[in-house]
Protein backbone atom coordinates (compact mmCIF):
# COMPACT_ATOMS: atom_id res chain seq x y z
CA UNK A 1 0.00 0.00 0.00
CA UNK A 2 1.53 3.29 -1.08
CA UNK A 3 2.24 5.68 1.68
CA UNK A 4 1.97 9.45 1.00
CA UNK A 5 4.28 11.83 2.65
CA UNK A 6 3.53 15.50 3.28
CA UNK A 7 6.54 17.62 2.57
CA UNK A 8 7.24 21.27 2.99
CA UNK A 9 7.27 21.59 -0.81
CA UNK A 10 3.74 20.12 -1.14
CA UNK A 11 2.42 22.45 1.59
CA UNK A 12 3.87 25.52 -0.16
CA UNK A 13 2.39 24.41 -3.48
CA UNK A 14 -1.04 23.87 -1.88
CA UNK A 15 -0.94 27.30 -0.17
CA UNK A 16 -0.01 28.99 -3.45
CA UNK A 17 -2.96 27.35 -5.21
CA UNK A 18 -5.54 28.59 -2.66
CA UNK A 19 -5.82 32.20 -3.96
CA UNK A 20 -6.44 30.82 -7.44
CA UNK A 21 -9.27 28.62 -6.18
CA UNK A 22 -10.89 31.26 -3.95
CA UNK A 23 -12.48 33.32 -6.77
CA UNK A 24 -14.04 30.13 -8.12
CA UNK A 25 -15.50 29.38 -4.71
CA UNK A 26 -16.83 32.94 -4.40
CA UNK A 27 -18.39 32.82 -7.85
CA UNK A 28 -20.11 29.57 -6.94
CA UNK A 29 -22.13 31.24 -4.15
CA UNK A 30 -25.88 31.41 -4.79
CA UNK A 31 -27.22 34.83 -5.84
CA UNK A 32 -28.50 37.16 -3.12
CA UNK A 33 -32.25 36.91 -2.55
CA UNK A 34 -34.38 39.47 -4.33
CA UNK A 35 -35.65 42.32 -2.17
CA UNK A 36 -39.13 43.70 -2.69
CA UNK A 37 -39.55 47.46 -3.22
CA UNK A 38 -41.90 47.59 -0.21
CA UNK A 39 -39.04 46.38 2.00
CA UNK A 40 -37.04 49.45 1.01
CA UNK A 41 -40.00 51.79 1.58
CA UNK A 42 -40.21 50.53 5.15
CA UNK A 43 -36.49 50.62 5.92
CA UNK A 44 -34.67 52.96 3.56
CA UNK A 45 -35.26 56.69 3.24
CA UNK A 46 -33.71 56.73 -0.23
CA UNK A 47 -36.42 54.54 -1.74
CA UNK A 48 -38.84 57.32 -2.58
CA UNK A 49 -41.94 56.37 -4.49
CA UNK A 50 -42.60 58.45 -7.61
CA UNK A 51 -45.51 60.85 -7.33
CA UNK A 52 -47.25 62.91 -10.02
CA UNK A 53 -49.07 66.11 -9.12
CA UNK A 54 -51.97 65.11 -11.41
CA UNK A 55 -52.73 62.20 -9.05
CA UNK A 56 -53.41 64.65 -6.22
CA UNK A 57 -54.53 68.04 -7.59
CA UNK A 58 -56.68 69.36 -10.45
CA UNK A 59 -54.10 72.02 -11.30
CA UNK A 60 -50.76 73.25 -10.01
CA UNK A 61 -52.16 76.63 -8.93
CA UNK A 62 -49.40 78.58 -7.14
CA UNK A 63 -47.55 75.32 -6.56
CA UNK A 64 -48.15 71.89 -5.07
CA UNK A 65 -46.63 69.81 -2.28
CA UNK A 66 -47.26 66.14 -1.54
CA UNK A 67 -45.81 64.91 1.76
CA UNK A 68 -45.71 61.11 1.72
CA UNK A 69 -45.58 59.77 5.28
CA UNK A 70 -44.89 56.20 4.11
CA UNK A 71 -41.79 56.86 2.00
CA UNK A 72 -40.93 59.88 4.17
CA UNK A 73 -40.52 62.19 1.21
CA UNK A 74 -41.83 65.61 0.24
CA UNK A 75 -42.53 66.35 -3.43
CA UNK A 76 -42.74 69.97 -4.66
CA UNK A 77 -43.92 71.25 -8.04
CA UNK A 78 -43.80 74.94 -8.95
CA UNK A 79 -46.94 76.64 -10.28
CA UNK A 80 -45.48 76.86 -13.78
CA UNK A 81 -44.53 73.17 -13.76
CA UNK A 82 -40.87 73.97 -14.47
CA UNK A 83 -39.49 73.00 -11.07
CA UNK A 84 -39.81 69.66 -9.32
CA UNK A 85 -37.98 68.92 -6.07
CA UNK A 86 -37.87 65.83 -3.86
CA UNK A 87 -36.78 66.04 -0.22
CA UNK A 88 -36.28 63.43 2.53
CA UNK A 89 -38.37 64.21 5.61
CA UNK A 90 -39.17 63.28 9.17
CA UNK A 91 -42.80 62.34 9.74
CA UNK A 92 -45.15 61.96 12.73
CA UNK A 93 -44.04 59.24 15.13
CA UNK A 94 -47.44 57.61 15.49
CA UNK A 95 -50.70 57.22 13.57
CA UNK A 96 -52.69 59.25 16.09
CA UNK A 97 -50.36 62.23 15.44
CA UNK A 98 -50.57 61.84 11.66
CA UNK A 99 -53.01 64.11 9.88
CA UNK A 100 -53.78 63.37 6.24
CA UNK A 101 -55.66 65.36 3.64
CA UNK A 102 -55.54 68.70 1.86
CA UNK A 103 -54.32 72.00 3.27
CA UNK A 104 -52.23 74.93 2.08
CA UNK A 105 -49.41 77.21 3.16
CA UNK A 106 -50.93 80.19 5.03
CA UNK A 107 -47.74 81.93 6.09
CA UNK A 108 -43.95 81.55 6.16
CA UNK A 109 -41.39 82.49 8.79
CA UNK A 110 -37.59 82.65 8.87
CA UNK A 111 -36.34 81.95 12.41
CA UNK A 112 -39.66 80.71 13.80
CA UNK A 113 -40.52 80.59 17.49
CA UNK A 114 -41.85 77.31 18.85
CA UNK A 115 -44.90 77.09 21.08
CA UNK A 116 -45.47 73.55 22.38
CA UNK A 117 -49.09 72.40 22.22
CA UNK A 118 -51.21 71.64 25.32
CA UNK A 119 -50.85 67.89 24.70
CA UNK A 120 -47.05 68.27 24.54
CA UNK A 121 -47.13 70.10 27.89
CA UNK A 122 -49.20 67.26 29.36
CA UNK A 123 -46.60 64.70 28.29
CA UNK A 124 -43.59 66.89 29.06
CA UNK A 125 -44.43 69.44 31.78
CA UNK A 126 -40.89 70.89 31.74
CA UNK A 127 -41.23 72.28 28.20
CA UNK A 128 -41.04 76.05 27.91
CA UNK A 129 -44.17 78.02 27.03
CA UNK A 130 -42.36 79.49 24.00
CA UNK A 131 -38.89 78.98 22.56
CA UNK A 132 -37.33 81.63 20.34
CA UNK A 133 -35.22 80.97 17.25
CA UNK A 134 -31.89 79.24 17.73
CA UNK A 135 -30.09 75.91 17.73
CA UNK A 136 -32.35 74.40 20.44
CA UNK A 137 -35.56 75.30 18.63
CA UNK A 138 -37.12 72.14 17.11
CA UNK A 139 -38.57 74.13 14.17
CA UNK A 140 -35.14 74.74 12.69
CA UNK A 141 -34.34 77.74 10.55
CA UNK A 142 -37.58 78.15 8.51
CA UNK A 143 -41.24 77.19 8.86
CA UNK A 144 -44.20 76.92 6.49
CA UNK A 145 -47.46 77.21 8.47
CA UNK A 146 -50.38 75.18 7.16
CA UNK A 147 -54.10 75.88 7.45
CA UNK A 148 -54.34 73.14 10.10
CA UNK A 149 -53.53 74.60 13.52
CA UNK A 150 -50.18 73.43 14.96
CA UNK A 151 -49.16 71.56 11.77
CA UNK A 152 -46.12 72.84 9.90
CA UNK A 153 -43.47 71.95 7.39
CA UNK A 154 -40.26 73.09 9.04
CA UNK A 155 -36.54 72.56 9.36
CA UNK A 156 -34.68 70.76 12.10
CA UNK A 157 -31.30 71.21 13.75
CA UNK A 158 -31.38 67.51 14.72
CA UNK A 159 -30.49 65.85 11.42
CA UNK A 160 -30.91 62.37 12.95
CA UNK A 161 -34.69 62.88 12.72
CA UNK A 162 -34.79 62.99 8.91
CA UNK A 163 -35.99 59.70 7.45
CA UNK A 164 -37.63 58.67 10.71
CA UNK A 165 -40.94 58.77 12.54
CA UNK A 166 -39.92 61.44 15.02
CA UNK A 167 -42.33 64.39 15.04
CA UNK A 168 -45.50 65.32 16.91
CA UNK A 169 -47.35 65.78 13.62
CA UNK A 170 -45.19 68.10 11.53
CA UNK A 171 -43.14 67.34 8.45
CA UNK A 172 -39.44 68.10 9.01
CA UNK A 173 -36.66 68.76 6.51
CA UNK A 174 -32.94 69.42 6.77
CA UNK A 175 -32.42 73.16 7.40
CA UNK A 176 -30.75 73.71 4.01
CA UNK A 177 -33.67 71.95 2.26
CA UNK A 178 -36.42 73.87 4.08
CA UNK A 179 -34.57 77.11 3.18
CA UNK A 180 -34.70 76.05 -0.47
CA UNK A 181 -38.39 75.06 -0.27
CA UNK A 182 -39.15 78.29 1.62
CA UNK A 183 -37.88 80.29 -1.37
CA UNK A 184 -39.71 78.11 -3.92
CA UNK A 185 -43.17 77.71 -2.32
CA UNK A 186 -45.28 80.86 -2.06
CA UNK A 187 -48.12 81.42 0.40
CA UNK A 188 -51.13 79.69 -1.14
CA UNK A 189 -49.19 76.61 -2.27
CA UNK A 190 -51.53 73.63 -2.00
CA UNK A 191 -50.39 70.76 0.22
CA UNK A 192 -51.52 67.17 0.55
CA UNK A 193 -50.33 64.78 3.25
CA UNK A 194 -50.71 61.12 2.34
Amino acid sequence: MPHSQITRRSLIAAAAALPLAAPTVLRAQPPAPEVEADDFARHNISSFKAEHWQDHFDSLGKGAIVADTVSRALHFWSGDGETYKLYPTSVPRSEDLTKRGYTEILRKKVGPSWTPTASMHERFPDLPKVMGPGPDNPLGSHALYLSWPAYLIHGTHDTRKIGRRSSDGCIGLYNEKIAELFDLAPVGTQVRLI
